[in-house]
């Protein structure tokens, strides 16, 4: 590591990903020993998360960066531009010109209730014909309606042991 770290790209999650492939080659461990480095530092990194996390193109979420920059021996700002580099990438990057909007000082409601444009006794009309069939249906049950009508006469049951 007589080299200085590379440094954390911040254009895409593809060019992300392989800045912290470049980090890992750079750094000269093997996954196992970033393991092991991440715990020494207190983190968690699986040793087959982290090659998992560079075998893709994904963006890796913000903790796995974390560990697996300082298990590579990065510390202080340089951890901190890795970071803030994967933050710009995630939430895109914020123009130098922008300028927080106005705040109005009356604020309208997020959702205004909507205009009632029919009344709702169509929903309580279903809602009793519902009930009613419900009733109904529960009444003709109970007294056999939907049953056959013809009796046992004789049941044959053994046991044998």
């Amino acid at each position: 590591m007589t080299t200085a770290p590379p440094s954390p790209p911040d254009t895409d999650a593809a060019a992300f990903v392989a800045g912290l492939r470049r980090l890992k080659a750079w750094s000269g461990l093997s996954y196992r020993r970033l393991e092991r480095r991440a715990a020494e530092a207190g983190h968690s990194l699986p040793y087959s998360t982290a090659a998992t996390m560079l075998g893709r193109e994904r963006l890796p979420r913000e903790e796995l960066v974390a560990a697996f920059v300082a298990a590579c021996g990065i510390r202080g700002a340089e951890a901190e531009a890795w970071l803030d580099a994967r933050t710009d990438i995630a939430c895109g990057p914020v123009p130098e010109d922008a300028t927080p909007a106005p705040v109005p000082a009356v604020v309208a409601p997020l959702n205004p209730a909507p205009a009632r444009t029919r009344p709702r006794r169509p929903r309580w009309t279903l809602v009793a014909a519902a009930a009613l069939v419900t009733a109904l249906l529960g009444g003709a049950s109970a007294s056999g309606v939907f049953t056959d009508d013809e009796e046992v006469h004789e049941t044959r049951t053994s046991v044998r042991l």
